[in-house]
């Protein structure tokens, strides 16, 4: 059986006006980094007599969500490209992102990256969470088999 560890993971965005580390080494939040998919692959349609089909989708898309510590240094990196990067089209959806974790064997990239928004902020007894959100035309997995 193998092992798992958050510091085994690289991950980086690089853009317009930076090229900023995500992963361990960035502050991040115990919750990580989270991809999820915009849509199933599949629709499944069934018809009158009971006999059906499947619609298979071309779409790659899927959410990134970052996690980091209220007081990482990546949050005024972050910061900074969004302001660049929501000023003008030209800068906007340029990003590209990259996970891996040669332990387990998994590889993910992500291109056409863009944030969603801006991060909710909450200012309270404790430190928070301040997560960015990205959104991605294409992502492509690759999820090796070592653990």
């Amino acid at each position: 059986m193998g092992t798992y560890s958050f510091l085994d993971n690289k991950c980086a965005m690089v853009g317009p006006g930076g090229n900023v580390n995500l992963a361990a080494g960035a502050a991040a939040a115990e919750e990580g980094i989270s991809i999820t998919p915009t849509e199933d692959v599949n629709t499944m349609t069934i018809g009158a007599d009971g006999d059906g089909m499947h619609s298979l989708h071309a779409n790659k898309s899927g959410e990134v969500t970052v996690r980091l510590l209220k007081t990482s240094p990546v949050n005024q990196q972050l910061s900074q490209m969004y302001a660049l990067q929501t000023a003008s089209s030209a800068n906007h959806g340029q990003n590209s992102m990259t996970l891996s974790n040669t332990q387990i064997g998994d590889f993910i990239t992500m291109r056409q990256v863009a944030f969603r928004k801006a991060p909710d902020l909450t200012y309270a007894k404790e430190g928070q969470i301040v997560e960015w959100i990205f959104h991605a035309v294409k992502i492509d997995r690759a999820l090796g088999g070592n653990v």
